[in-house]
């Protein structure tokens, strides 16, 4: 990351100066035509901006420190309090710059602030602000779902190395990526909770292989990934041996909030139109009572939905961390985002239904359909909403655990 790059603006820079600064470094570096596009809104950014533009361009946003701002500047941000970054993200807000590696910077950082050496943080964190280093996650396996801690991927050391074997999968983006966080099993004999390493993996270590899982909207999102006696430096694990679920509760809290929506920069819907481009396609049109009802019905919950993430990227930036509240957040955003999509399919009528051949059928699906289909994963990712309403009910509404013969049994004698 070119550091001669970054905003010469810090804690002590005034809010005007620090508006005057952020303004003239998007006069200089953000493209005219996105600019011009601004005020369109972001459908009309995207029609002047591929992702693949985007992509190539990016390295100039995060060697600003806007990306992070809140970040110390070693790690690629600018030190600047919650309230400075606040002020920098509202001028920033027009142009639509999003945050490229979002499961590293929602799911891996979090975890590394709180469980880190400073070390660690040093290597890893500018390539992965920068998006030269581009992350994973490596925790949900054919047989540990929402019960993710009957893992059993196996983490053996041999001296300054770990050995890993087992097996991944429904790992986002894997196949894109050059990192992977992985929770494996360090302790067989110790209680399912216990005895778990979090482990930060290369994937293109020797012994990796990632086979990507095509879903029914025709797109690779998701992987399965082996592990065959793949070495890790004992650099790269996180917090101690036998402390990776510890460790993981950043994680898992950062990607609620990520899929939630809340994460600033984060995935705001995963799958779909937004409620603002179904309102755009209504204006003008004959509706039945029922659809309009549905519509309004729907352009509330997203209204308060934003609201709820307002006060969620404000308790962040003030120091503090999402925790189990963010599984509310969770649990709302996947439910609303699939009636969304399903009102976007019912507002296209027949269209929905058709395709050319086939063959062809995923590519030649309507952006509503595909966005429809996608939805249908909101209720698993990032944690299973049963799994979310239990931590809701258990962390949040401080309502007792439901009985667990097997607590406190160890791993290897526990049913799986």
């Amino acid at each position: 990351m070119d550091l001669a790059a970054r905003l010469p603006i810090t804690r002590d820079t005034s809010g005007g100066d620090l508006v005057s600064a952020v303004d003239a470094w998007v006069e200089a570096n953000v493209p005219r035509a996105w600019r011009d596009a601004s005020a369109g809104g972001r459908q009309a950014i995207r029609a002047v901006r591929s992702r693949g533009e985007y992509a190539e361009w990016y390295p100039t946003f995060a060697a600003s420190g806007l990306a992070v701002a809140t970040w110390p500047g070693a790690y690629g941000g600018l030190d600047l309090t919650p309230a400075q970054a606040r002020l920098a993200e509202g001028r920033l807000s027009p142009y639509n710059l999003g945050r490229l590696n979002p499961l590293g910077l929602h799911n891996m950082a979090p975890a590394l602030f709180a469980h880190g050496t400073e070390e660690q943080r040093l290597r890893f964190f500018p390539p992965m602000v920068a998006n030269e280093e581009r992350w994973c996650q490596l925790f949900s396996e054919p047989g540990a779902g929402s019960d993710l801690a009957s893992l059993a991927m196996r983490a053996e050391r041999d001296g300054d190395e770990w050995v890993l074997t087992g097996q991944k999968v429904w790992s986002t983006w894997a196949h894109h990526s050059e990192f992977g966080i992985c929770l494996a099993r360090t302790d067989p004999s110790a209680p399912k909770r216990q005895g778990i390493g979090y482990f930060l993996v290369k994937l293109r270590s020797a012994g990796v292989e990632v086979r990507e899982l095509r879903h029914m909207g025709g797109v690779v999102d998701f992987n399965e990934v082996w592990f065959d006696d793949v070495r890790v430096p004992d650099f790269h694990r996180v917090g101690d041996p036998a402390d990776g679920w510890r460790v993981a509760a950043s994680t898992l809290a950062g990607e609620r909030q990520m899929v939630a929506g809340s994460g600033s920069g984060g995935v705001d819907r995963i799958g779909g139109s937004g409620i603002d481009r179904l309102i755009e396609s209504a204006r003008g049109t004959d509706l039945a009572a029922t659809i309009r009802d549905r519509l309004i019905s729907l352009c509330t919950e997203e209204r308060i939905r934003g609201w709820t993430n307002e006060r969620m990227r404000a308790t962040v930036k003030a120091g503090g961390t999402p925790g189990p509240a963010a599984s509310i957040g969770k649990v709302h955003q996947g439910a609303l985002n699939q009636k969304i999509q399903m009102l976007a399919t019912d507002l296209l009528g027949p269209a929905a239904m058709a395709f050319e051949s086939a063959e062809t059928w995923a590519a030649s699906l309507p952006y509503e359909v595909t966005g429809m289909i996608r939805s249908r994963a909101n209720s698993i990712e990032g944690g299973t909403t049963e799994v979310n309403k239990n931590v809701i009910g258990e962390k949040v509404l401080g309502l007792a655990r439901e009985p667990d013969p097997y607590h406190g049994v160890n791993w290897e004698d526990t049913p799986r």
